[in-house]
């Protein structure tokens, strides 16, 4: 099985892939494949944003309970 991505390595790919893509294409509005970049894009970054909310929820409560 392969080693799975990081979503920090994931993000930071999908924003490379969506710049360099807006720099090639004549029409970066009604590009497809750029618009399904940036959903995967905001998909990621919503995941990044859920799992530090998580691990930031689960640092107070070990404090709490140490306290």
């Amino acid at each position: 099985m392969a080693k799975r991505r990081s979503l920090q390595e994931d993000a930071t790919s999908l924003k490379a892939k969506v710049t360099k893509s807006l720099a090639s294409s004549d029409n970066p509005e009604g590009d497809s494949a750029i618009r399904s970049l940036r959903k995967r894009l905001r998909r990621v970054q919503r995941k990044v944003r859920t799992a530090k909310r998580r691990e930031e929820h689960r640092k107070s409560k070990k404090v709490g309970a140490e306290a």
